[in-house]
């Protein structure tokens, strides 16, 4: 921040409960701001939810806690640490994958182990990790330090001197594919390093190779857990929240945001007047729907434009007896899947021979079910903007569990005492995102870094965006980075007026 309290004295409202709100939240207090949180649904968190079902717990969101000294730098700017909230376990295994031609892959903890695996399948490919990994420490801590933690979501932000520093990183502009295929032949190797392109929402045909990063912070930044599953961390920003000042209403939508002489008016379940507005909700929503076209600064068409990352299939499911041979993350994924990437990105479709991702935290955390049970979340990658009538998800939903039988034999369908789910419809109905997509923005070439939309909302004085349609992106310690340059942005903005307006008079 500027200085101790450059909000002194303003009043911020949040509109958005999600994790990049709740970072925003806490800087926004800490920088002085009286600070309050709207949320639309009946509980914080955003996407990051929890949902209790009869004795069983479900992560209804994200659930690879990940890059966990993102989160302790956040709780160290408050003098606080992580484990003051929560306690974290490394995951061993950090995840099985089985293919469907009968192959299964281990990928323990430990760049030793890591490069034994690699090793087995290509003569070779444990020196060539090594060299592929060191590689990918430089992308990111200097795209962590130049792109992540230094805000640079306007293409001015470019003028700088530290992006000399950054140009190693800028280099990698070719696609994922073309750089792994570079260094490994083995197409299962290939998929180790490229899955981790969903979690950005993106395929590995489009996202540019400088996310070759993210090989680094799976194989060597580590997979954890936080006790009582991914909600904590929700509770934990919520309860630091609260010991700032932060005020939080849930079942409260803003239904409306115009600027006036003094600042924003907020139209909800009360109608109020704030010097500043921060939104978690996605900008795509905000200009469309709360924004009168008047105030728009962007073209509404320009949201029909974008690339978004999938949607999603989630079933959680109460399952009674043993999962083995689950891991707590287990991903199911066809030899070729090319074609499901295509029916994401390329041609919207449902995919035949879907690659899916299975949570049971229950195999680390006995207390998310009951005794004899186990928590189960199946995700499904989907296309944005599928037709999702429930006679084409009931027949997918069994589809998909008669493939989980077929590839790992674990078949779950005569012991499912507890179901529920989410599709298409669902995240576009809770969250208003475009096409009901679950992440966001993907991260194309043409969407990453200043290329996404700047925390500061076009043709609006104090609004501001945070979340993962602005930078640094998807995922939830770029949420909590988001909410730190939204709050940092209107601090800046308000040192700026104080400095300026004494000078008018």
């Amino acid at each position: 921040m500027i200085d101790d309290t450059p909000l002194a004295d303003e009043t911020v409202t949040v509109v958005g409960g999600g994790v990049a709100g709740l970072s925003a939240a806490c800087y926004l207090a800490d920088a002085g701001a009286d600070v309050t949180v709207l949320e639309k649904n009946d509980r914080l968190g955003g996407v990051t939810n929890r949902l209790a079902v009869d004795g069983f717990t479900f992560d209804t969101g994200p659930s690879w806690y990940l890059m966990p000294e993102t989160f302790d730098r956040f709780f160290g700017h408050f003098g606080r640490e992580a484990a003051d909230y929560y306690d974290l376990e490394r995951l061993d295994p950090q995840y099985r994958v089985f293919f469907k031609d009968g192959d299964r892959i281990d990928v323990p903890a430990g760049r030793d182990r890591i490069r034994r695996v690699f090793e087995s399948y290509e003569a070779g490919a444990g020196d060539v990790l090594d060299e592929y990994l060191a590689g990918a420490r430089r992308t990111y801590e200097i795209g962590m330090d130049e792109f992540v933690y230094t805000d640079r979501s306007r293409l001015r932000d470019l003028v700088d001197p530290g992006i000399v520093r950054a140009a190693p990183a800028l280099s990698h502009l070719g696609s994922m594919h073309d750089h792994v295929a570079a260094h490994f032949d083995e197409p299962k190797l290939q998929r180790l390093l490229e899955y981790t392109l969903v979690f950005l929402g993106s395929s590995p045909h489009d996202a540019p190779s400088l996310y070759n990063l993210m090989a680094y912070v799976d194989f060597e930044g580590g997979v954890y857990y936080p006790e009582g599953g991914m909600y904590a961390l929700v509770e934990a920003l919520v309860s630091l929240g609260r010991d700032l000042g932060v005020d939080y209403r849930t079942d409260a939508e803003v239904t409306a945001l115009a600027p006036t002489d003094d600042g924003i008016r907020v139209a909800g379940p009360t109608t109020h007047r704030a010097d500043r507005v921060v939104a978690n909700a996605n900008p795509a929503h905000v200009e469309r729907d709360l924004l009168s076209p008047a105030d728009r600064g962007r073209d509404p068409d320009y949201w029909d434009s974008r690339t978004y990352g999938p949607s999603a299939l989630m079933l959680y499911l109460g399952v009674e007896g043993d999962v083995d041979p689950l891991e707590h993350h287990t991903l199911v994924l066809p030899t070729d899947w090319d074609d499901h990437f295509e029916r994401i990105f390329d041609d919207p479709a449902w995919p035949e021979d879907p690659a899916y991702y299975l949570s049971v935290a229950s195999r680390t955390d006995p207390d998310v079910a009951p005794e004899g049970h186990h928590a189960v979340v199946v995700l499904v990658p989907l296309a944005p903007g599928l037709d999702d009538d429930p006679d084409r998800v009931s027949a997918f939903r069994d589809a998909v569990l008669a493939d989980l039988a077929a590839v790992t034999g674990v078949d779950l369908r005569d012991r499912i005492v507890v179901e529920r789910s989410a599709c298409v419809s669902e995240f576009a109905g809770r969250y208003h995102t475009p096409g009901g997509t679950a992440l966001g923005l993907a991260h194309t070439l043409d969407q990453t870094g200043p290329l996404r939309p700047s925390h500061h909302a076009p043709g609006v004085d104090g609004l501001y965006y945070a979340g993962a349609f602005t930078s640094p992106g998807v995922g939830l310690p770029m949420a909590v980075v988001s909410g730190e340059h939204a709050a940092d942005a209107a601090a800046r903005d308000a040192s700026r007026s104080r400095d300026i307006l004494p000078n008018l008079s």
